[in-house]
């Protein structure tokens, strides 16, 4: 099923995706939070993975009819627990035109409406600023820093910002 936002199209992605996902997530701005293989076959190979994996949904994010990035979601299935998270990424050369905040909103709505969830969360890099204010867009809030959280691509720990949307502070 295709998700329409104001902008965006989100469609499943597929593996013809992949060689175009992967260059995205290939780019310094990307692979600077996101990491990578250390080639682009073994990026695309982690990209195909990604699609692969029956506990996340991929969705190519298109722009103007073209792949310009993904939203992923994942799901804690235990009932008491019931919420869903996402993680994003935009092709860098179009970002800045609210795109990012377009997907995640219309995943958002998605996920609330269709899967009837009441909470998402959301956990970027502490220290990725546009993607926090992105976010805080869709009505996410701070939750706290989760301290050394994720390996980055250089190896060491870092910090990063749980962040939580509940359906009725969707904006």
């Amino acid at each position: 099923m295709d998700l329409r936002g104001e902008r965006v199209t989100l469609r499943p992605a597929t593996g013809d995706d992949v060689p175009r996902l992967a260059a995205i997530r290939d780019e310094p701005e990307i692979r600077r939070w996101w990491g990578g293989g250390a080639d682009r076959a073994s990026l695309e190979a982690e990209v195909r993975a990604g699609l692969d994996d029956p506990d996340v949904e991929v969705f190519a994010i298109l722009y103007e009819g073209r792949v310009a990035g993904a939203i992923q979601w994942y799901q804690e299935k235990d009932p008491d627990y019931r919420s869903a998270g996402l993680d994003v990424f935009i092709d860098p050369g179009i970002r800045g035109r609210g795109l990012g905040t377009d997907a995640v909103r219309t995943m958002a709505r998605h996920l609330i409406a269709h899967h009837g969830h009441h909470r998402l969360i959301i956990d970027p890099a502490a220290d990725n600023a546009a993607a926090i204010a992105s976010y805080g867009k869709v009505g996410f809030r701070p939750v706290g820093v989760m301290r050394r959280y994720e390996r980055g691509p250089d190896g060491t720990w870092h910090d990063c910002l749980l962040m939580d949307l509940l359906a009725d502070e969707l904006t």
